[in-house]
């Protein structure tokens, strides 16, 4: 099982860096998206509550612009059966799910020290900021993937995948918005644990019903 999640992840990772689609197509976005956001909303002007949310908007539209291939290139490229005769679905789906991870975890990474630098935005607690942009990313990776397979065969994959996504992303959104407030903002806030274990349960849950769906789209 562990050979076949490093093989799929491996795969893909090689995949991105001899094409390096994702990566350019998320850092364009992301540099635009920023700029525009300080040129022309003008955010460093804005209080600091909206400003902590600004970020994870542009880090949303980026994961819709880059993550619907996980699946969509197996059917580009014709290789779903290769992969069916090779692992079992767990194996195929944990393998994409941790490159998604890390890879959304470096976008993460990426767009907050741009956004902070840019906006000149200081961190008052640095294990909200952290955590929210760990399990941010995860929450992001594991709807994202699932909603990948889900649209690889339909017809107009774009856009199934972002209204498949979009109403899944809301509440995680919702979440990591208040975690930021706290970490950019508010401080320390004994209140702010239950939005932290939020945080961890949306990324459980979606990781397991992520699992235990991708076997029915596998075999269909």
């Amino acid at each position: 099982m562990i050979r076949a999640i490093i093989a799929v992840f491996k795969k893909d990772f090689y995949l991105e860096l001899r094409t390096r689609y994702a990566i350019n197509t998320l850092l364009a976005f992301t540099g635009a998206a920023l700029l525009l956001i300080l040129f022309t909303l003008r955010a460093e002007q804005l209080d600091p509550i909206p400003r902590s949310g600004l970020v994870w908007i542009v880090i949303l539209f980026a994961a819709m612009a880059g993550m619907a291939r996980s699946f969509v290139i197996e059917t580009d490229q014709k290789t779903w059966p290769l992969l069916r005769l090779n692992a079992h679905a767990s194996d195929v789906f944990t393998g994409k799910l941790i490159y998604n991870f890390l890879f959304l975890l470096t976008l993460n990474l990426f767009t907050f020290i741009l956004y902070l630098f840019m906006l000149g935005i200081s961190v008052v607690n640095y294990f909200y900021l952290f955590t929210g942009i760990l399990f941010g990313a995860l929450g992001l990776a594991s709807v994202t993937t699932l909603t990948s397979a889900m649209i690889s065969r339909a017809d107009r994959r774009g856009a199934v995948f972002s209204v498949l996504s979009i109403p899944l992303l809301v509440p995680l959104l919702l979440i990591l918005t208040r975690v930021t407030q706290v970490a950019l903002v508010d401080g320390t806030d004994p209140s702010a644990l239950n939005d932290l274990m939020a945080l961890i349960g949306y990324s459980g849950v979606t990781i397991t019903t992520g699992i235990l769906l991708f076997d029915f789209i596998w075999d269909e």
